[in-house]
């Protein structure tokens, strides 16, 4: 992802932590803060600790990235986001990540468009 679209600092961190709503299931939190400025949405991943090592850790980081960057044109534009990572997603493969991750997401209605049109055209062109 570029720059322009991630939250790295721990005062945006902690403003989204503070201001924003929070939205789970078991594998992942979402942070979510109305930024009315922004052309497009920021997004920060957090792995603790607990989760394992720092290879477990980086990798749970590196599936939900890519998830936001394949779900990323379908949801709301002008907003921060935070990922948080739960235990369980240390033991999950790519595909249990994105349906997880598009699970909390639909939870706090963030899509802008249906997430299942791009699935439609894929099958309607084959």
């Amino acid at each position: 992802m570029k720059k322009k679209y991630r939250i790295k600092k721990n005062e945006e961190f902690q403003k989204v932590f503070q201001k924003g709503h929070s939205f789970a299931n078991r594998q992942f939190v979402i942070y979510v803060l109305d930024q009315p400025e922004l052309q497009h949405f920021r997004v920060g991943f957090s792995v603790g600790k607990k989760i394992g090592n720092a290879v477990t850790r980086n990798r749970v980081k590196r599936l939900a990235r890519q998830v936001m960057f394949e779900i990323a044109p379908y949801l709301k534009q002008d907003k921060d986001y935070i990922v948080i990572a739960r235990k369980p997603a240390a033991e999950m493969e790519y595909e249990e990540v994105k349906k997880s991750l598009q699970h909390v997401f639909k939870r706090a209605k963030l899509y802008q468009h249906r997430l299942n049109s791009s699935r439609t055209e894929e099958k309607n062109s084959q």
